[in-house]
């Protein structure tokens, strides 16, 4: 990268060159965001459907740019006073959380295509897309400044998103409590990335790291304060306990699609963001975090696995909510390896993008399953899901396959690979409390991943009717529908076969 020389002899430039190929992710994601917000202004309504396959050739391409940065070793926007200092960097870090984020919104794309009918397409699509560019630029930020802007770009589209249902006081309700709860946390991380700067003078992560190691007597508590206040911000993007309340009521009030797309790709944004912070920016103040997320993890795992062994199969929208209670109980075990870090080494980093990437495949899949039930019973009960085997055998086949997976029982291998990883990360950072905590919670889970599992091949009750009963022509499966679920089934039957594909950056130093 080459820096523009200043006109002035022996001047230092205040120009900074733009690697335009490391940015290319967001900077794609965002551009056709714009293309289809004005596209729709000139497509007919009969052809709305065509901006669909438009958002999803853009994240296609955006994730074709990942393939010539896979070296990890690009940086661009860096300060020219030789401190070496970056705003991004696409390390490798960086390109698998954007290859996952890329990928999620990808997929919710497709369980998208079929149904914006009854939605603003336009809206739809460049909300999607503009989300999801900011959630690409946020595991490349390297200066505070630049973490909280993405951070923001990717959650307010996410907002109206959950609201985007017009005239449904459910979706509307959800979206206000979403964006009432987040705009508070955002306030609060503020307020500590303002105390941070105040003692460190800097925005950058690598520079701040550097100044928190010699910080005046005086401003230590300042310094504690804005480490823990920045914290609290994180901890409810990654909806972890006791901020995690907006969840369920978020995830049923939502469109099917944008709950699984908050389900993987809010919380890959959450926890990247976790990560640069305290691995990066905080590592002196490790004995702050360290303990403050071991805590915050067994409180997420156990809150989540509680609520939902507490699902009945009766209640409206209870497979949507146990699939939400689910996905908090998931955030704990992710946040163990970040906890891990503070007492051993960054690399158990890794096991938490291992884990990340494995619950990112099947839990898409499992939404995208409930997609498909939800055509044909729109309350989506799990007790809608009994008897799927009897009329669609191969989506019973792969619901079950994705609910073992989150279980950690085989055929679903690469989840029960990948919560070892993450209980080894506990082990060898001497936290065994907190391996006994995930082993109890571990066979919590398990009551409801098998108990709905085994309902996929119970025959129905009589006088009721199977949740996937055979359907007319006029509502078939729209075929990118069905294309989420086989390319969620074949991506986790790939890892389960080769689970060295993830879990070799469990190994490794990602920064």
């Amino acid at each position: 990268m080459t820096v523009a020389a200043d006109s002035a002899p022996g001047a230092a430039s205040l120009v900074q060159s733009v690697d335009w190929l490391a940015i290319a992710p967001p900077v794609i994601a965002a551009s056709v965001a714009l293309i289809v917000l004005v596209a729709d202004l000139f497509v007919g309504e009969r052809h709305k459907p065509l901006l669909g396959y438009g958002a999803v050739a853009g994240l296609v391409a955006a994730l074709a740019t990942l393939v010539p940065l896979r070296a990890g070793d690009r940086s661009t926007f860096c300060l020219t006073d030789g401190s070496q200092a970056c705003s991004y960097t696409a390390d490798h870090f960086a390109l698998v959380i954007q290859a996952l984020v890329l990928g999620g919104a990808l997929l919710t794309a497709l369980l998208s295509v079929g149904d914006t009918r009854k939605l603003p397409a336009g809206e739809f699509w460049f909300l999607l897309l503009a989300s999801a560019a900011g959630a690409a630029l946020l595991p490349a930020a390297r200066d505070l400044a630049t973490l909280v802007v993405a951070l923001e770009v990717a959650s307010l589209p996410a907002f109206a998103l959950v609201g985007i249902k017009r005239g449904d006081r459910r979706s509307s309700e959800a979206a206000l409590k979403f964006f009432l709860s987040s705009v508070v946390a955002t306030a609060v991380m503020l307020l500590g990335v303002s105390f941070v700067y105040a003692t460190t003078g800097t925005m950058h992560l690598t520079e701040i790291a550097a100044r928190l190691d010699d910080v005046p007597g005086r401003f230590s508590t300042l310094a504690e304060a804005g480490v823990v206040l920045t914290l609290v911000g994180f901890a409810f993007k990654t909806a972890a306990a006791p901020f995690h309340f907006w969840v369920s009521d978020t995830y049923v009030g939502a469109p099917l699609p944008i709950a699984a797309y908050l389900s993987v790709v809010g919380k890959a944004v959450g926890f990247s963001g976790l990560v640069l912070v305290t691995v990066i920016g905080f590592p002196s103040y490790a004995d702050v975090w360290g303990p403050s997320l071991a805590v915050l993890a067994a409180l997420t795992m156990t809150v989540g696995n509680v609520a939902a062994l507490r699902q009945t199969a009766t209640r409206a929208r209870s497979a949507v909510r146990l699939l939400a209670w689910s996905s908090v109980g998931q955030a704990g075990y992710l946040l163990v390896p970040i906890a891990a870090a503070a007492y051993s080494s960054d690399e158990q980093i890794g096991s938490t993008v291992a884990y990340a990437l494995m619950y990112a495949v099947v839990n898409l899949g499992a939404f995208a399953v409930a997609a498909l039930v939800a055509r044909s019973h729109p309350g989506n009960r799990l007790s809608d899901y009994r008897g799927l085997y009897a009329t669609r055998p191969l989506a019973a086949l792969a619901m079950g396959f994705f609910l073992l997976c989150l279980a950690g029982l085989p055929p679903g291998v690469i989840g029960l690979f990948a919560k070892v990883t993450v209980f080894s990360a506990a082990v060898d950072a001497g936290l065994g409390w907190l391996a006994v905590v995930m082993a109890v919670n571990v066979v919590i889970a398990l009551y409801y991943y098998l108990r709905w599992t085994a309902a996929l091949f119970t025959a129905p009750e009589a006088g009721t009717q199977s949740g996937t009963a055979p359907q007319g022509p006029g509502h078939r499966v729209p075929a990118p529908l069905t294309l989420a679920i086989v390319l969620t089934a074949v991506a986790g039957i790939t890892l389960s076969g080769a689970p060295q594909l993830i879990l070799r950056f469990a190994a490794v130093s990602l920064f």
